[in-house]
């Protein structure tokens, strides 16, 4: 096929040689299948973001690091500027993220190059060799939804064992592979040390995999993963290969209303966000 500007000059510049299909448009990005260096590969063109919300971005780009002081007053203003800064600390932050949890054998598709707002990486592929479809478009008995989930706990894990937490987690950026799931779409990825709404991103992740797999596995509904992997987490107990057990008994304290109030706004826009993708 013939390939849109943005990936001629990637064949201009000899990163890859041709363009065999579009994969996948989205409100993020477009995703097509290219050949490079005699492997097949998924390049990842980034659109603009100025359809996410001003809270959203607020809370997902939370203590990261610009590179000087002007970029920064610039994207707290939100000039045109600090507006081009923004979005190129949005898209570096999934490169970063693919290398670092590549790194620590988490299951992501593996970076290969990042040039001029297109990420270059491996194409995730099923039993058949295509494209690997998304866990939404999965039929699951119950004992493969108890595997998988289980699957999938131990690479949020990992993640977080990386500092990573990936703010996003659904059926919707995760794919089957033909040797198992394997995670997407890491743009609002963020440092868990580092950003205050880091624990309640982690529930969200946890809680969003319990109620997919628990359509098929009802049993799962009744785990607290996630409070439990952050406890350890807060505590400096967790570690890759820690056991979990999927229960949590919450201690005895006051209540914080501020963060009740959060999740209840994030459960609505993450419901509208389930609605957007499903339409």
């Amino acid at each position: 096929m013939k390939a849109p500007p943005r990936l001629q000059a990637l064949i201009d510049e000899g990163l890859i040689d041709e363009v065999v299909r579009q994969l996948k448009s989205g409100k993020e990005a477009d995703v097509y299948v290219v050949r490079g260096d005699g492997h097949t590969l998924c390049a990842k063109i980034y659109k603009s973001a100025h359809d996410r919300s001003f809270r959203q971005a607020v809370d997902y780009t939370e203590n990261r690091k610009v590179k000087n002081s002007r970029q920064a007053r610039a994207m707290a203003k939100g000039t045109r500027y600090g507006r081009e800064k923004q979005e190129e600390a949005w898209q570096s932050a999934e490169v970063d993220a693919l290398y670092r949890l590549a790194a620590a054998g988490v299951r992501v598709p593996r970076p290969h190059n990042f040039h001029d707002g297109v990420l270059l990486m491996e194409l995730v592929c099923d039993e058949q060799g295509d494209a690997a479809p998304r866990l939404n478009d999965v039929p699951y008995t119950p004992e493969a939804a108890r595997h998988d989930h289980a699957a999938l706990l131990r690479e949020v894990l990992r993640m977080l064992c990386a500092g990573i937490v990936h703010g996003d987690l659904s059926e919707f950026n995760i794919l089957l592979a033909a040797d198992g799931p394997v995670i997407i779409d890491l743009p609002q990825a963020v440092d868990a040390a580092g950003n205050n709404h880091a624990a309640r991103m982690l529930m969200r992740d946890v809680g969003n995999l319990r109620a997919y797999f628990g359509r098929s596995a009802p049993e799962l509904l009744a785990t607290q993963y996630g409070p439990e992997i952050w406890d350890l987490y807060s505590r400096g107990l967790l570690h890759p290969d820690t056991a979990l057990s999927g229960r949590y008994e919450r201690q005895a304290g006051a209540v914080d209303l501020g963060s009740v109030m959060r999740e209840i706004e994030d459960a609505r826009l993450e419901e509208q966000a389930r609605l957007l993708r499903m339409g």
